[in-house]
């Protein structure tokens, strides 16, 4: 029985250091009034829609761009691209519901077209009846949402690394692995329930850097501040149940690729592990006319990772002159045409 003794000592241990190792990873929630205090904007506005108190940034007069984030993110991400498109365009960002500033639903609308009626439902309250849109992977299929729901009000789309690609996938590229097609890890690790149920007290920080190293095509570009803005913004109370009950919820859409009449733009980070370049191009042929953008050397998040390169793009796309010279005033079109 020595040896039973042993073994029931040493699962003992086991099991202490494990509590210790939770113990120093628990995280206590973020208050909504600390967390607004830290991160929201002289531009910010919380505005209510369907019963929601939605954080937005406007920036810039002008035809106006929504920008919608993607899973895991918050309108922090436009930062760079709302300052240099607010010069020609009005650009509203927002904090999709279980994001951000927004915070957590009561009634649990986290599916694609529940975003989608978001977006639809402020842009009406804000009396817009056209609108530019762009959207970042998850927030690129709520884009497409939009655009197949109301085609007459979207002046033009862009889809940057954009997730509700048509289905079956129906090319693969010589380079792209068996890897890039399964689901990323930290999907499956949130659908795991043991592991959700952990992860809703003990979050730890490093999950964030390891994931954004994931994202990124080059790690030397991501900034600690940003490590910090997604982790702390994951904290806000009630937004870590929500990405639970989000990604283990259903996940509707209802995109009808043949109402996308509108000029589209597809960007795409060539180094994606979580969408493989090869959706731009099924994205491509479902879309007549599109545009295709590849950015080599980048991954997922583009806006983020080269802001002054892929904007330039987008503006470009959206009438605006590159100048050389700039004290030259810039010419730039209207899709109101």
């Amino acid at each position: 029985m020595n040896w039973l003794s042993k073994t029931l000592k040493i699962l003992a241990s086991l099991l202490l250091a494990f509590v210790f190792f939770l113990a120093l990873l628990y995280r206590s929630d973020i208050s909504k009034e600390e967390i607004i205090q830290k991160y929201s904007y002289p531009e910010s506005h919380f505005i209510e829609v369907d019963g929601m108190n939605l954080h937005v940034r406007f920036m810039g007069e002008g035809d106006p761009i929504f920008l919608i984030h993607g899973s895991f993110s918050s309108l922090h991400t436009w930062d760079e691209w709302q300052r240099e498109l607010s010069p020609y365009f009005m650009t509203i960002s927002v904090d999709l519901p279980g994001h951000g500033l927004t915070g957590p639903d009561e009634l649990k609308r986290y599916t694609v077209e529940d975003y989608g009626q978001v977006i639809l439902r402020l842009a009406e309250k804000l009396n817009l009846p056209r609108y530019h849109i762009a959207g970042n992977s998850m927030g690129g299929a709520v884009a497409l949402q939009v655009a197949s729901t109301r085609p007459d009000q979207v002046l033009s789309l862009n889809l940057i690394n954009s997730s509700g690609a048509p289905r079956p996938i129906s090319r693969k590229l010589p380079s792209q692995s068996e890897s890039e097609s399964q689901q990323t890890w930290i999907f499956q690790l949130l659908e795991h329930p043991v592991f959700a149920k952990v992860l809703l007290k003990c979050t730890p920080k490093f999950l964030f850097s390891m994931n954004m190293k994931e994202v990124y095509g080059d790690p030397e570009r991501i900034k600690a501040e940003s490590v910090d803005r997604y982790f702390e913004l994951m904290l806000r109370e009630g937004n870590r149940e929500a990405t639970l009950d989000r990604i283990s919820g259903k996940q509707n859409s209802s995109i009808q690729f043949d109402r996308l009449t509108m000029p589209t733009l597809i960007m795409w980070g060539d180094l994606d592990r979580w969408i493989p370049v090869q959706q731009a191009l099924d994205f491509e042929k479902e879309i007549p006319g599109s545009n295709l953008i590849i950015f080599e050397g980048v991954g997922h998040v583009p806006m983020e990772e080269i802001p002054t390169k892929s904007v330039a793009e987008y503006l470009s796309f959206l009438g605006v002159e590159v100048r050389k010279n700039y004290l030259q005033a810039p010419n730039y079109v209207s899709y109101d045409d």
